[in-house]
């Protein structure tokens, strides 16, 4: 055997043959040194409890005495060491908690300070003065509840905070409009916001840039599969469309896409456009609808859609027949007193039950007027709103607009006055074509005197469009594009055409028949002088029918614009009492919204 592993083995084979007893003593040396450790642990312990016993008295001796004896320096030394040593631990652990403590404070502050940045970074508001100042010229009262804050109007576009592609909607525009300006702050905030003014003012931009702002914003932070958000309910089949297509335009950019619904054309393509709403096509996904009260409500009734998103209370699920699902959480009802004069309330009611609970849902809604009815409307299905009104709460004529009365003896004579008009009007009787061309609004009161009228027009070799209720919704909305890119530049309408329709550069309103009420007068003068822009009105009045029992009235709405009404006197200048299109003369709208619910014990 090699030495070298002579000597391993042997090194190796004391260890491998240790005895029983040796192993034993071995472990009771371990177990006594662990004891001897322990033991000086806890005397350790003892001298340092034993030195955190000493008297205060004792601890606050004159710096200038010393110690009597070694022993007595070497326990003072010790007791300081210790002292000092636990101060110092103790002022760590408290500096420790303290930065904890400021770190969470840090933090609440800046999300504080990130949810007061997202409220008010819709919009970089003017300053006091200059806000005030924007009120009063503009005679705008804002109306705000308790519980919310106090918005400042936004005086120019770049104080507006929203996606670049949206500000195309500016194009043209200098400012915003007092009711954009206004608006805009809390509807980007995500309050309920009524809004009141009058006709031509830019309601559809106050409504649609926040709307359309906060799909774009949504899609960005959510990854779920988008759907139908927001719906807007509009009096008439025109207005839809027309707000339809300024919404798409806005949308386009954003793979935003838009359906109209509205009565006159058949149901199904609207409803597969519907059923189809959540299908990107093109790149485009619907996102919005816009439509009439009497089509929506009947695709909801009907099955074709669900607007809360909720859908197991109707019984066609099982069948299969339901076939979108619109989870609506911004609802718009634009020209809402228009719709409560048609009849629409209940229908109105129905539409808004149908849609997301008040307080998952924002609620705009807009008006020229705020009568009790729209008041009664607004405390029912919206939350806390801010109120901004542009003047007054009542329906007042365009101020852009001069407002010129002619009164006949004999009503046969308005054709040889309605041409002298145009002729003095330096009408074309030819369209030129182009949208920049001025064009002529002239309104009758029927559809067969409309039709008479154009008739007219046209012998007299004028180039001339008609739109009014007998015509097919597909005849209708080509003679209103027709006008609208100025292939036309003369158009004879009945009041269906007096609402909320935004044509361009219509220079001159022709009343050839004065409407059925003063709020209908108000609506016709104010298809012209829109925007910024100014305009004129000639007025055609007899006397004979209803125009006698109105003279009071227009007569005051001239005054109150700062125009000549002497021809009126002639008739009586009393006012009568307004009836309600639906309810007549006994219908009672002055009686105040309540506070609340009122509570009943029995």
């Amino acid at each position: 055997m090699d030495p070298a592993q002579s000597d391993s083995a042997a090194a190796v084979l004391p260890a491998e043959e240790e005895t029983p007893l040796e192993s034993q003593n071995d472990e009771a040396k371990r177990k006594e040194e662990k004891k001897k450790r322990k033991k000086e642990r806890r005397e350790k312990k003892e001298r340092d409890i034993s030195a955190i016993s000493v008297d205060e008295n004792a601890m606050a001796v004159d710096s200038e005495s010393t110690p009597n004896s070694e022993k007595e320096k070497e326990e003072g030394s010790t007791q300081e060491a210790y002292l000092d040593s636990e101060s110092s631990r103790k002022e760590k652990k408290k500096d420790k908690k303290k930065r904890r403590h400021e770190s969470s404070d840090s933090s609440a502050i800046t999300s504080v300070a990130h949810t007061t940045l997202t409220a008010t970074t819709a919009t970089s508001c003017a300053s006091d003065s200059e806000a005030k100042a924007f009120l009063q010229k503009h005679k705008i009262t804002i109306t705000t509840p308790d519980d919310v804050p106090t918005f400042s109007p936004v005086i120019t576009f770049d104080q507006l905070s929203i996606p670049e592609g949206l500000r195309t909607a500016f194009t043209g525009f200098k400012e915003p409009s007092p009711i954009q300006a206004c608006t805009w702050p809390p509807a980007l905030d995500g309050r309920d916001v009524v809004g009141i003014a009058e006709t031509g003012s830019g309601k559809t931009l106050a409504f649609g840039i926040p709307a359309l702002s906060r799909l774009i914003q949504s899609s960005r932070k959510s990854s779920k599969k988008p759907s139908v958000s927001i719906l807007v309910v509009a009096p008439t089949r025109e207005l839809a469309i027309q707000t339809h297509d300024t919404l798409s335009t806005l949308g386009k950019p954003f793979g935003i896409a838009s359906v109209a619904v509205f009565g006159g054309v058949p149901k199904g393509p609207q409803v597969e456009m519907l059923k189809d709403a959540a299908k990107a096509k093109g790149g485009m996904v619907t996102r919005i609808v816009v439509g009439t009260p009497g089509r929506i409500l009947d695709l909801v009734q009907e099955g074709a859609c669900d607007l809360s998103g909720h859908v197991s209370f109707y019984p066609w699920i099982e069948r299969g027949e339901l076939t979108s699902f619109l989870r609506v959480d911004y609802l718009v009802l634009d020209e809402a007193d228009r719709m409560l004069d048609k009849g629409f309330e209940n229908d109105i009611r129905r539409i808004i039950s149908s849609t997301k609970p008040m307080a998952e849902r924002q609620t705009m809604m807009f008006s020229a007027t705020w009568p009790e009815a729209v008041r009664r409307l607004a405390s029912t299905f919206q939350r806390n709103p801010v109120r901004v009104t542009v003047g007054s709460d009542d329906l007042t004529a365009n101020s852009r607009v001069k407002q010129i009365v002619e009164v006949f003896d004999d009503s046969r004579s308005k054709d040889q006055r309605l041409l002298a008009t145009l002729r003095s009007l330096s009408h074309s009787k030819t369209a030129k074509g182009g949208s920049n061309n001025s064009r002529i609004l002239v309104f009758a009161l029927y559809k067969k005197e409309a039709s008479r009228v154009e008739e007219m027009l046209q012998r007299q070799g004028y180039t001339v469009c008609a739109l009014h209720g007998d015509m097919s919704q597909t005849a209708r909305m080509e003679m209103l594009e027709s006008f609208k890119n100025g292939q036309t530049n003369l158009m004879v309408a009945t009041d269906v055409a007096a609402r909320g329709l935004d044509i361009p550069n219509v220079s001159s309103v022709i009343n050839y028949t004065f409407p059925l009420t003063i709020e209908d007068y108000i609506h016709r003068i104010g298809r012209t002088g829109r925007g910024d822009k100014s305009g004129q009105s000639i007025t055609f009045f007899t006397g004979d029918n209803h125009e006698r029992s109105l003279a009071g009235e227009f007569a005051k709405v001239l005054r109150e614009g700062g125009f000549d009404y002497e021809a009126l006197k002639k008739f009586p200048m009393t006012i009568k009492k307004k009836e309600h299109s639906v309810y007549g003369a006994f219908y009672r709208d002055d009686i105040p919204t309540p506070s609340g619910p009122t509570k009943i014990v029995f």
